[in-house]
């Protein structure tokens, strides 16, 4: 809780921003990011010097990439672009655009550098750029994205996913799955973790009470039990379980209008079944004000809601502001965490 007359200290860690796969569009959007004049907090780059450098001249952006050796060495120079180098060694000619084992490897390393960083104190936030689950495949590393990586690495047990951006934010009960699995994988426990994991990201542990929603799993939210007993058997208990803690969560709700709903302001989250129901909402208005945002974590890790985009590797033309939008969410999360 603020107190009145108390000056908040800037933080001087740097935020550590992991590039991604390198084949993908993650260098380029990267130093996009890191180069915009909006761009607000200290960064630190996890990557590759010699991509970060190709992708400012495949950009046009007039960064220096400067390798550092320790996050304190950052430092928020004008026109200097810090890099933790990290990885396996990486082609000087590398065919952009294409899986590679080897980018997989890498981009698993700037992930495992910035994680090791984070729980460290080291930095005050991981925003992370897109990797790609083929890549990581081939690397022998079968981890179905980011949210499990960071899980793992990390030691959480309990965590979701959250898609944010202006104008509604949803949270996941499953995730990279398949719908059959994921159907089998709800459990009124899982619910309720969900529900309690988006009641403490919204603030619910600092007196807020955040209204929640929860989505229905079948048409109609099952209609009493004619589409499907999900709804009443598995969802609607850990609903009332979450009531009887006190957090203001509601459902289950049809989930072909509960987002429509979220978006008019009269819930400040929904809780959603699995990865589409939760995504396609959010992402079909814009990918690039969207962030991913991991909740549950002991740190704050955000990241940019879009993929490798291998088709635009090389041309210099992604957008970068879903990431630039991350790196500003980290910055403003970590502030609260640091003075709740």
């Amino acid at each position: 809780m603020n107190h009145v007359g108390a000056r908040r200290e800037p933080d001087p860690r740097p935020i550590a921003v992991t590039m991604g796969d390198p084949h993908g569009v993650g260098p380029e959007i990267t130093v996009k990011a890191c180069a915009d004049p909006r761009r607000r907090p200290p960064v630190l780059v996890i990557g590759d010097p010699g991509a970060l450098t190709r992708a400012c001249r495949t950009t046009g952006v007039p960064l220096t990439v400067r390798p550092v050796a320790t996050a304190a060495e950052a430092g928020h120079a004008p026109g200097v672009l810090p890099v933790l180098p990290e990885g396996p060694a990486l082609p000087a000619h590398p065919a952009l655009g294409t899986l590679d084992a080897g980018a997989g490897a890498a981009s698993f390393a700037y992930v495992r550098r910035g994680v090791e960083l984070a729980l460290a104190g080291e930095v005050r936030a991981l925003t992370t750029a897109p990797i790609n689950k083929e890549a990581l495949r081939l690397a022998g590393l079968p981890y179905p994205g980011h949210t499990e990586i960071l899980a793992e690495l990390s030691g959480t047990e309990r965590y979701a996913m959250m898609m944010a951006n202006q104008e509604l934010r949803t949270v996941l009960v499953t995730v990279h799955q398949s719908l059959r699995s994921a159907i089998d994988a709800l459990t009124p426990a899982r619910e309720l973790d969900t529900i309690r994991l988006a009641h403490r990201a919204l603030g619910g542990d600092r007196g807020a009470r955040p209204r929640i929603a929860v989505a229905g799993l079948n048409p109609h939210a099952g209609e009493n039990g004619l589409f499907g007993r999900e709804d009443l058997d598995v969802i609607a208990p850990a609903v009332r379980a979450a009531r009887a803690e006190g957090i203001d969560a509601d459902g289950p709700h049809p989930a072909d209008t509960v987002f429509m709903r979220a978006r008019a302001g009269e819930f400040d989250a929904v809780v959603a079944q699995y990865h589409d129901q939760g995504l396609i909402p959010v992402k079909y208005l814009g990918l690039e004000h969207g962030v991913n945002i991991t909740l549950g974590l002991p740190f704050v890790r955000t990241s940019v809601d879009h993929g490798t985009a291998f088709d635009r590797a090389g041309t210099g033309t992604a957008d970068h502001t879903s990431l630039l939008t991350a790196l500003h969410h980290a910055d403003e999360l970590a502030a609260r965490a640091a003075h709740a």
